[in-house]
């Protein structure tokens, strides 16, 4: 099924509502609005300006672009934007393999009549997801990306893995389908912990994912500007058109369907009413955040420490600089580390030991159990004990420095170096093609590993064993990729 391609999140079906077409570029008067917040992402502190192509640096003439409404701030906006280009391709090859897979099943015999109405139903369900997928995301130019399925997954891309164009996919229908209770349930926790210091007038929700906290937020709050910033085009783009006033019909994927018309469920995705003016979408990454020193009274972080890649102290550091002083950074979620070292994996303790030295003074936490993805169509669902935690900003701390690379990877002209890292890759590599190209439906393993005796890599009778566990391996791979 798709989600086992992409275990964080199923995929959809979107079709666009008839409340009329989304306009491509932002208007000058919204671009104006988000100017006096705004920094250049690659020289940091210097303004932007607006134009009608988009936004640039006042300094260092960096030129952002703006797509389908939503402002693209990043250091490399050009370079992300292939990026995405690039995933969105592979999910439609993807959706495209899933299409026939399922058609390859009706072709066995001795199907159930539902079997075969579930593999018929999910067939036409990818076929539907991929071609309106590429109408909602056009946008982004697809046709400018031309490599190969193969290419694209040998180079990959250097977006963080965990960032696809479906992650967190799910949390779009519970934002504006079926999850009424989770979100006011959510909506209130952070009303409370926001209330002793008064509602900020401008506020900064760092990792908004589809953006209904942001939106809801902004709606009951006077709130004069509202900055949700997330790193998926995808998410964004739907939270903006939907919190515009738009409707969206997407097909939920539950985990765990309860019947066989749940497989793909049709949801209708809308807005209690369109956004007020003030809540402006935006992809940047939140490490490099595009903005002001002191631009904002309020940073609020749902589920996001725990997941940038960025260590917590420096995190915390990043959080400080776009706060003014006295403004609140507000902690939302649990902290359910993965893929870190032991040492990054920090407890709600530590977490308060760490504010002073980030400049910040610590509220009280409070955890308060909530429901989290209770989809209706699904058996899978849970309860989370959720922290909120504000804190006070007391001063001012040295920023980290922005994720850097080096300059070999900014400028093109520049020699790549022989790192030992590489060529212990090349090397690997090397190894891996040669064994590979000796595949021609003629050699035995026998033969492969005296070829391999020849060229001096190992022992023979080594080498049976080592290419029957490799093509083992690659034989378990390809069955996968056949049946999943």
């Amino acid at each position: 099924m798709i989600s086992r391609l992409y275990p964080d999140a199923p995929c959809g079906i979107i079709r666009c509502g008839t409340d009329g077409p989304a306009g491509r570029g932002l208007a000058l008067t919204d671009l104006d609005a988000l100017l006096p917040l705004a920094a250049c992402p690659a020289c940091r502190h210097a303004p932007l300006l607006a134009g009608p192509e988009g936004m640039r640096c006042a300094a260092c003439e960096r030129r952002f672009p703006v797509i389908d409404s939503i402002p693209w701030l990043f250091a490399e906006p050009d370079e992300v934007l292939a990026d995405w280009r690039g995933r969105l391709r592979l999910l439609l090859e993807h959706l495209g393999r899933e299409a026939a897979l399922h058609r390859r099943g009706l072709a066995e015999p001795g199907l159930l009549a539902l079997t075969r109405e579930r593999l018929a139903h999910m067939a036409e369900a990818c076929d539907e997801h991929a071609g309106q997928l590429q109408a909602l995301l056009a946008p982004l130019d697809l046709a400018a990306r031309q490599e190969r399925y193969e290419v694209h997954l040998a180079l990959g891309t250097p977006l963080p893995v965990s960032q696809g164009l479906t992650s967190y996919y799910a949390n779009l229908h519970r934002d504006w389908a079926w999850g009424a209770e989770e979100n006011a349930a959510s909506l209130a926790t952070v009303q409370e912990a926001l209330a002793p210091g008064g509602p900020p007038r401008r506020l900064l929700v760092l990792g908004a994912g589809s953006g209904r906290l942001a939106y809801d937020l902004h709606q009951s709050l006077p709130i004069e500007s509202t900055i949700a910033l997330d790193y998926n085009p995808l998410l964004a783009t739907i939270g903006r058109r939907v919190s515009a006033g738009e409707t969206l019909e997407l097909r939920e994927f539950p985990i765990a369907p309860r019947r066989i018309a749940d497989q793909a469920v049709l949801r209708r995705l809308a807005a209690p009413a369109a956004a007020r003016p003030g809540l402006q979408f935006m992809l940047a990454d939140a490490r490099a955040a595009p903005f002001a020193d002191g631009a904002f009274d309020a940073v609020l972080t749902p589920w996001f420490m725990d997941v940038v890649s960025d260590a917590l102290p420096t995190m915390l550091r990043r959080v400080n600089r776009p706060l003014a002083p006295g403004g609140r950074w507000l902690f939302f979620g649990s902290l359910a580390w993965s893929d870190r070292p032991p040492s990054d994996c920090y407890s709600l303790e530590e977490l308060l030991a760490l504010l002073p030295e980030a400049g910040f003074s610590a509220g009280t936490p409070r955890e308060t159990a909530l429901p989290y993805m209770r989809s209706p169509a699904s058996r899978h669902a849970r309860v989370e004990t959720v922290i909120t935690l504000p804190a006070v900003k007391c001063r001012d701390v040295a920023p980290p420095p922005p994720p850097a690379r080096p300059e070999w990877l900014e400028r093109v002209d520049v020699p790549v170096p022989a790192l030992p890292a590489f060529r212990e890759q090349s090397l690997s590599t090397r190894v891996y093609a040669f064994i590979m190209a000796m595949i021609d439906g003629h050699r035995s393993v026998r033969d492969m590993a005296l070829l391999m005796e020849e060229q001096r890599l190992m022992p023979a009778a080594d080498a049976e064993t080592a290419i029957r566990g490799f093509l083992a391996r690659m034989h378990a791979d390809a069955e996968r990729r056949a049946n999943f």
